[in-house]
Order: structure tokens, then C-alpha cells, then sequence
């Protein structure tokens, strides 16, 4: 398959790339420093903060799937979610390009956007840990990526594309195990972590799958 990965070089992206050559994709990886890539592959390079509609469309014509891993460093000031997703979503729609896969996060699942401004609160899936202790204390810390994320999900909402939001927990570097839970729009009970391979490992599966289609997606262990 044919497939296009923003932020090839982030953690969940280097996990979308290893993976998705060992399986045999044909990948172009877009990333804003190349010489942080270690492998051979076809490239693009693109600031996704200002980004060049020509750059990107050539990088998503013809793939059968483009996967995000954009987002900013953990606490970050820069808001480059919903920014770099747009100049993604119409990328793809200058070039007919119709499957998407982004990372969200599970926290998301309860914060206000302009078009969501009432979302549920708590968010249904969650136990008592993760919804009175755990949410709320990681919508304090990341406050202002998870707003970004929230308007990067009403932007995917209004788009035609056939896209899915994966929305994990709290992302480890641990080993890829393939075994996580799956929960169409909402998040999951005791799902307090993923590790960023098995985040990745779902990204792809789901490139497959129409049940994922135009949904946020809780993932977790």
C-alpha cells in the first residue's frame, strides 16, 4: 500500500515508519529535518507550521492512506495540530486523497471546541480513577494541546474525508505487544496508558477499517 506519514521522525511517527516498512508499504515520509531520519525512504520536507500547499500535495497524491503523528512536544506552547491538519485535509482534497489516520488524546474526548461546545462530561467510558483524578489533572497540565487537538477534531468532523482520531492515554516507549482495547467514541475503562508501537499498530490496522471510519477511536491497554 501506498502511504504518506507526517512526522515521520516524532514518537509515534518513528513507530508508523519502522512499522509500516516492515510490512512492506511504499511510505514517503514527511518531516521537517530529514537528517533526523535513519532510514532510506522516499522524503518530503515540510514545516507543518507554515506549511507549502505544493510540497504537500505532492506527498499525498496517489497514497492510499496518509497517517499524522503531529503534535507538539509535551507542554508545548505551539499550536501546530490543528494548523498542520488543515493544510493535510486540503492537501488531500486538491489531490483526491481520502484516508486519514491522526493521534489524538483520550482527554480530548471532554474538552470544549467551537463545534462541539458541550461535549460529555464525563466522558462515558472512563472509571472513577480516570474521570476524577486523571482526566481533569492532565486537561490542567496540557490545557492549551488539548485545545488545539479539540479544533483539530471539529476541522476532521467537517471534512468529506474518510478520516479516524485515534485518542490514546498517556503514551510509553515500552515494547510493542499488540494487545490494547478499542473503543468507538469513547474512551476506555482502566485505560490508562499505550505504548507508542501499539498506538502505531493500530493506525495502520485501521487504514483498513470502515468501522473507523469519521470516528475518534479510544485506544488503551
Amino acid at each position: 500500500m501506498k502511504l504518506t506519514i507526517f512526522a515521520a521522525t516524532g514518537g509515534v511517527g518513528r513507530q508508523l515508519l519502522d512499522q509500516a516498512l516492515a510490512a512492506g508499504h511504499d511510505v514517503t515520509a514527511v518531516v521537517r529535518n530529514p537528517a533526523k531520519l535513519d532510514r532510506e525512504v522516499r522524503t518530503v520536507t515540510a514545516d507543518l507550521t507554515a506549511p507549502d500547499p505544493a510540497a504537500l500535495q505532492a506527498a499525498v497524491d496517489g497514497a492510499a492512506g496518509v497517517l499524522s503523528a503531529l503534535g507538539p512536544p509535551a507542554r508545548s506552547e505551539t499550536a501546530v495540530a490543528a494548523r498542520g491538519t488543515r493544510a493535510i485535509v486540503e492537501a488531500m482534497l486538491a489531490t483526491g486523497t481520502r484516508r486519514l489516520v491522526v493521534v489524538s488524546a483520550a482527554p480530548v474526548s471532554t474538552v470544549p471546541s467551537p463545534g462541539r461546545p458541550h461535549p460529555p462530561r464525563p466522558d462515558p467510558g472512563e472509571g472513577f480513577l480516570m474521570r476524577h483524578l486523571g482526566t481533569p489533572l492532565a486537561q490542567r497540565v496540557f490545557r492549551r494541546n488539548y485545545a488545539d487537538l479539540a479544533l483539530m477534531e471539529d476541522l476532521l468532523r467537517d471534512c468529506p474525508l474518510d478520516w479516524t482520531a485515534a485518542r490514546p492515554p498517556r503514551l510509553t516507549d515500552k515494547p510493542f505487544t499488540g494487545t490494547y482495547r478499542t473503543a468507538p467514541g469513547r474512551n476506555l475503562d482502566r485505560g490508562s496508558q499505550l505504548s507508542r508501537a501499539d498506538l502505531a499498530h493500530f493506525m495502520l490496522r485501521a487504514l483498513d477499517d470502515p468501522t473507523t471510519f469519521r470516528q475518534a477511536v479510544g485506544v488503551a491497554r
